[in-house]
């Protein structure tokens, strides 16, 4: 049996309206014996809100099952003074982290959403604030660096054209914390106890899902749901080991290539 690794957003929903079969895959796929782990890059819900949401949708899982950025953000900056640029709903996933908005070890960028949050959050008072924290010497740090998302009205921007902003203007790289970063996987792998070589990623993005995972030794499957485009996967280097409608035909098509 595999280790399986499933994102989520893209994958089981867009903009909170289920994918069809999404729930009766996660089922067939316990029920065959597989171990699996839901990883997201979704940083603007905690992960009890995320998993109800899921769970509300029919799919079974326990929290501890969801693996998220903020949280991978609280372990890697734990004990540090941060500039957070989040959605206001993760602060409580930061604990252990001293929240400041000046004099900044770290500064932590987070995702943006489909809320007027976003304007508030990545407001140019904001953003000019991180840059001079950069400048005084603080590290970089973000949630994810993805360029757009897939909402039910089409293909949003994302918070990724924020850290790149940052990087250019304090001539710095940021530390991605999320996916396709080596430390978010890594996590995702032991808390399966499973090989890269026998797990399976499974998600709707051609660079951080499939070309992430790829790049980590797994096996990966592309839904054609969520943010895919079929003239970006032609385009991209990355060649996924499978392309499937929807998270429905996966207990299937695992079946016949395993």
């Amino acid at each position: 049996m595999a280790a399986i690794l499933l994102d989520v957003d893209g994958v089981f929903h867009v903009s909170g309206e289920p994918i069809a079969g999404g729930a009766d895959a996660v089922r067939r796929l316990r029920a065959n014996g597989h171990r699996i782990r839901f990883v997201t890059n979704n940083t603007t819900r905690s992960r009890a809100t995320l998993a109800e949401e899921l769970r509300a949708m029919g799919i079974e899982l326990d929290n501890e099952e969801l693996q998220t950025t903020p949280r991978a953000a609280a372990e890697t900056l734990a004990g540090r003074r941060v500039l957070a640029l989040t959605m206001h709903a993760i602060v409580g996933e930061l604990e252990g982290i001293e929240l400041v908005g000046e004099d900044a070890e770290a500064v932590l960028i987070g995702g943006a959403d489909e809320t007027p949050e976003t304007n508030l959050v990545f407001s140019y008072m904001n953003l000019a604030r991180a840059f001079h924290e950069l400048e005084a010497g603080a590290q970089l740090y973000s949630l994810h660096k993805n360029r757009w998302w897939q909402t039910r009205n089409g293909p949003l921007l994302d918070a990724g054209v924020f850290v790149a902003g940052l990087e250019y203007a304090a001539d710095t790289d940021a530390v991605v914390l999320g996916k396709p970063s080596t430390p978010y996987f890594e996590s995702a792998l032991k808390a399966l106890d499973a090989d890269p070589s026998l797990t399976w990623m499974v998600g709707d993005d051609i660079e951080a899902d499939i070309g992430g995972a790829a790049a980590h030794g797994m096996k990966t499957v592309l839904v054609r749901t969520g943010k895919f485009r079929p003239d970006v996967v032609e385009a991209s280097r990355t060649r996924p080991d499978g392309i499937i409608s929807s998270i429905a035909q996966l207990p299937d098509w695992l079946e016949e290539h395993l």
